[in-house]
């Protein structure tokens, strides 16, 4: 018994950063009703440049998160400029012909998911120029030991960033459910066109929301790579496919179902680490996300989910 709740602690504690490499890309669904592939090579290459400036000038750990989060939310600008267009405006759409509109709604989509592809691999190659060797130290801090409880060991630093994940989770999901700002991007997520003619600036908080997303992608690779020691090229995936299984577990656009899903991600990779080994552990993953995307997804109401953004 003692083995098997120490299995389910280690998961949740796991679990809890997949949601916070998720929140991101959660938040950039809610916002856009698309998937920005580029998600973990932004925060790659923002962590590569914190580590250059550590390794060059000898930047604190404190003047290496701030770079991060900065470099992290330029690249995020950078992404959405490329990425994602003004074709999602409103105003733009009533401008043009109906074809037009329809060609846009049918080919946007699939647009912005290839363009944020190429500029991942751009961004992955670009960090990689700038830190040619495979394996670079990160400043680390030092969080290592682990509290025992009834005979259960609780890492420190996973339990830190478990709780990053849940007052950053919480906290954007209080705004959006009790400011004027927060019904506005909810507004503005879920019914753009009607925003748009009451007056709300759809596009600027699209925007806001996707660069708000980029700087948690920053926040999170820091608080991860800090505690780990070390960053290697395969971070920009691992964050990708980490995050994206989390936020799709929860429900993509939903700010605590993000939270539910790392936890059940952590839990599901502990035990199956345990009974398979590690192959079987990815093999788990793997057929997770399989299940997400075949079973279909019902609002509460019984309705198709909206995808929106949501708490």
């Amino acid at each position: 018994m003692l083995e098997l709740l120490q299995l389910l602690v280690d998961g949740l504690l796991d679990g809890g950063v997949y949601a916070l490499l998720g929140l991101g890309l959660s938040l950039t669904f809610g916002c856009l009703k698309r998937l920005n592939l580029a998600y973990g090579a932004t925060a790659m290459l923002a962590a590569y440049i914190g580590v250059w400036c550590h390794l060059r000038y000898e930047a604190s750990i404190a003047v290496v998160a701030i770079i991060i989060v900065v470099a992290a939310t330029f690249i995020g600008w950078y992404v959405e400029q490329l990425c994602f267009s003004r074709s999602d405006d409103p105003g733009f759409q009533s401008a043009v012909g109906a074809q037009d509109r329809l060609f846009m709604t049918d080919n946007g989509e699939m647009v912005a998911l290839a363009s944020s592809f190429a500029i991942w691999m751009q961004l992955e190659q670009l960090a990689v120029n700038l830190l040619p060797r495979h394996l670079n130290p990160f400043p680390s801090m030092p969080i290592e030991s682990s509290w025992m409880i009834g005979g259960i060991a609780i890492r420190q630093d996973r339990l830190l960033l478990t709780l990053l994940a849940a007052v950053i989770s919480t906290g954007i999901s209080l705004w959006l459910l009790h400011t004027r700002a927060g019904l506005s991007w909810r507004a503005a997520s879920d019914h753009r066109t009607a925003a748009y003619l009451v007056g709300i600036p759809v596009v600027q908080l699209q925007t806001i929301g996707f660069i708000l997303a980029s700087a948690l992608s920053g926040i999170a690779s820091f608080a991860v790579l800090s505690l780990d020691g070390q960053v290697t090229p395969m971070f920009g995936m691992w964050v990708l496919f980490k995050g994206l299984v989390a936020a799709m577990l929860g429900g993509l656009g939903s700010m605590l179902g993000v939270l539910r899903g790392g936890l059940l991600l952590g839990v599901v990779e502990s035990f199956s680490q345990s009974l398979l080994g590690a192959q079987g552990r990815e093999f788990a993953t793997y057929a997770l996300l399989l299940l997400v995307l075949i079973l279909p997804r019902h609002s509460d109401s019984g309705r198709r989910a909206s995808w929106g953004i949501r708490i």
